[in-house]
């Protein structure tokens, strides 16, 4: 089994917790150890403003190419000064729980991008908690699930089934995305007519066993017609045996208490 690689600007020991407490922590997948430059110069590359920018909000996400590949970089934004203290020294930060969780999503066999690494950066000496980078590779999907709102796809419900049975996979092992939202979840059609989903946005994973109800609420933040609503609910309920009218019920239910309906209704 492939170990990540900690590498660092300070002698450590190879235990990768024990590098938050230096200045800069630099956390790379075994088959991307050649990327370590190209990860120590990521604050440089965002204050230059390289690569597309495709997201801008709390946190940035860019495209960046380099030595061939095609790259997302996700930057988050630096925490206040309390959460400053809290990030390394009680708490890992955003990349690292997102590296980790890919790594986590990859063992179980659930899709998401190729994970390529994570940078910290501290300063004060190490004291204060500054900025954190993830980078993984770009998805081969070429769709958000947002995008079944606005355009026609004739897989649609094969999509819907697929992402109702991963969701059931999740939460078979105790796992639920937190985040579970429109954009976060991409999908695609392979040449052979497979769906294939990949899950982002990772740095939120809440673990511990769902029963019925709390595994419906995971799926509140998903708009949904009532025949997408019903698709998911019996995917979903066939994977962990429950009874799919009322996982359609609780479903629709908490859906209905969400904002960022679209069309006033799903």
């Amino acid at each position: 089994m492939s170990v990540s690689v900690p590498i660092t600007d300070h002698p450590t020991s190879s235990n990768t917790d024990t590098t938050m407490y230096h200045p800069t922590t630099l956390v790379l997948h075994p088959e991307f150890k050649e990327l370590a430059e190209f990860m120590r110069s990521l604050p440089q590359r965002m204050n230059s403003g390289e690569g597309e920018t495709i997201h801008k909000g709390r946190n940035e996400l860019r495209i960046m190419h380099y030595q061939g590949l095609r790259l997302v970089v996700k930057s988050f934004r630096q925490p206040h000064i309390i959460n400053r203290l809290v990030y390394g020294f009680l708490r890992p930060s955003k990349a690292k729980r997102s590296y980790d969780n890919a790594l986590r999503l990859q063992k179980l066999g659930i899709g998401t991008p190729q994970p390529v690494g994570y940078y910290n950066v501290r300063s004060a000496g190490g004291l204060l908690f500054n900025r954190s980078y993830y980078v993984s590779l770009c998805s081969s999907c070429p769709h958000r699930y947002e995008e079944l709102f606005q355009q026609h796809f004739d897989y649609e419900d094969n999509v819907l089934k697929a992402i109702g049975q991963l969701t059931a996979r999740l939460h078979k092992n105790g796992l639920a995305h937190k985040d579970y939202g429109r954009a976060n979840i991409l999908f695609g059609q392979t040449a052979e007519g497979n769906i294939k989903l990949e899950l982002v946005d990772l740095n939120r994973m809440a673990t511990g066993p769902l029963d019925m109800k709390a595994g419906c609420k995971n799926f509140e933040r998903l708009p949904a017609t009532p025949k997408m609503h019903r698709i998911l609910a019996e995917a979903y309920a066939k994977e962990r045996g429950f009874d799919a009218q009322e996982c359609l019920r609780l479903i629709e239910t908490f859906r209905s208490t969400q904002p960022g309906k679209i069309d006033g209704k799903y």
